[in-house]
């Protein structure tokens, strides 16, 4: 959170995340969601993944002091602040997932996204066909597969033009609004092909059918390669008035917008649930989550779903241990990618562009509408811009968020630096540091030796305190 001082001068008010809701709720009934997870949850949710208890060991660390922190001190005051670590765990960690939000929006919209016509496309499946995705992650990336195919097929078939090739970038997203299994796709799409040298051909508006067409029957194909689905399942969903595929494409964006590709990009990648829309963690383990959107727009004649299937009610109430269930099955595996790029935005047509670029042998057409030389300069800068990880990243993404420098001084106004680190390892260090600048919050508490929420006794003030760097967990 932001604590402003005075109108000119705002500055950061530390947050406690043994205080976020989802910190609580995980110390208090993780050990025995694990403990029950086999019995209770495994038939519905699938096997235990050994990743989900690494991700979640790593969050309970996550801006915490007591694990270690950066000095920054200031060159001409000298005045201090202390930085946590953050766990860079995606899908679980609000903080940090969106930090990777914002880098990969950023280059999806400055380095990648060519100043053209772009379109969103949503690709949805039946509810009967998701559970196989759950059980099997693996066919999560085929599902993008295929929507790059429709997209390919009904494009090319459109312009009448077997050379054209359209770009496209695919967010796997797992999840619907009250953070229940939904897997589908979202796609930012040029809105046309580019023909092989760099021309770039507008579409005409194209009928949602004849996209849904073309996504139905590639969907039951890899399924059934898959042997996930046999005929006789075909037959009969196909016999159904409303078959429970979609696809969307009310979304557009003119050419050069730049900012609407990456407000979309955010959209697109964001994390499966928000700590805004806990609205309630009760005594007894009950947690209110509310949906998105108060109102869901529905399927025709299916009046208590929403467009991409999901309940029309507007928010839920769990067990504390259900919502962990719900909630850690969002959790990839290690090196599972939840953005692909194809067409002319794979990493190959760029790597290919980039190249010729290098050489010189890039040819521009004269006529007719083209590339914007600017777009494919911003490629070649790419190495320019802030790499993920570095300072520079960390304090444009927080001046981005809250119009503040971080590394600007809030006593001077004067240049910060990062002087050290303080390991977790050096736990001596770190509570003589912390009790210094009365910021310590107790022996650190872990899975094995956790505990309820502390009481209202227990719990610090709310004043500020401005040694600590803050980011609210809704982003950093």
């Amino acid at each position: 959170m932001v604590c402003k001082a005075s109108k000119a001068s705002p500055v950061y008010r530390s947050r406690r995340p043994r205080q976020s809701p989802l910190y609580r709720l995980i110390e208090r009934y993780w050990p025995e969601f694990k403990r029950t997870y086999r019995q209770r949850y495994q038939k519905r949710y699938g096997p235990w993944r050994p990743i989900i208890d690494e991700v979640i060991r790593k969050f309970l660390t996550c801006g915490d002091l007591h694990f270690g922190f950066a000095r920054v001190r200031c060159k001409e005051c000298h005045h201090e602040m202390l930085a946590p670590f953050s766990c860079r765990q995606r899908c679980l960690c609000p903080s940090c997932h969106q930090k990777r939000t914002l880098l990969a929006a950023d280059t999806i919209a400055h380095t990648i996204c060519l100043a053209v016509p772009h379109r969103q496309l949503v690709f949805t499946i039946p509810k009967r066909l998701r559970l196989f995705f759950r059980f099997d992650r693996r066919l999560l990336g085929d599902l993008a597969r295929a929507a790059w195919e429709t997209v390919a097929e009904v494009y090319r078939e459109v312009l009448g033009r077997e050379d054209a090739l359209p770009g496209m970038i695919a967010g796997i997203q797992s999840f619907g609004q009250l953070v229940h299994w939904n897997a589908h796709i979202h796609a930012i799409v040029t809105d046309g092909c580019f023909a092989p040298d760099g021309t770039f051909i507008c579409l005409p508006r194209i009928d949602t059918d004849r996209l849904l067409k073309a996504w139905e029957p590639k969907v039951f194909e890899f399924l059934l390669a898959a042997g996930k689905i046999d005929d006789r399942t075909v037959a009969e969903m196909r016999s159904w008035e409303y078959s429970g595929f979609s696809v969307d494409n009310s979304v557009t964006l003119s050419p050069g917008d730049t900012f609407g590709l990456e407000r979309l990009a955010q959209y697109i990648l964001r994390c499966p649930f928000s700590l805004a829309r806990i609205i309630r963690l009760t005594e007894d383990g009950s947690v209110v989550y509310r949906a998105e959107k108060e109102h869901c727009h529905r399927f025709p004649g299916a009046a208590s779903r929403d467009l991409r299937g999901g309940p029309s009610r507007n928010f839920q109430v769990f067990n504390a241990l259900d919502f962990l269930a719900e909630l850690t099955q969002h959790i990839p595996e290690k090196n599972e990618h939840l953005v692909r790029f194809y067409g002319w935005y794979s990493h190959r047509q760029r790597g290919i562009r980039a190249k010729a670029e290098q050489v010189g042998q890039v040819e521009y057409p004269e006529d007719g509408p083209t590339i914007d030389r600017s777009a494919i300069d911003a490629e070649k800068s790419a190495s320019d811009r802030p790499r993920a990880g570095s300072v520079s990243t960390w304090a444009m993404l927080i001046k981005r968020i809250y119009e503040v420098d971080p590394l600007q001084c809030a006593k001077c106004g004067g240049e910060m630096k990062i002087i050290s680190f303080i390991e977790r390892d050096q736990r001596l260090v770190i509570e003589k540091i912390l009790r210094h600048c009365d910021l310590w919050e107790g022996p650190i508490r872990t899975l094995a030796n956790s505990r309820g929420p502390p009481s209202s006794s227990e719990r610090a003030p709310d004043e500020p305190r401005e040694l600590q760097l803050v980011l609210d967990p809704e982003f950093l």
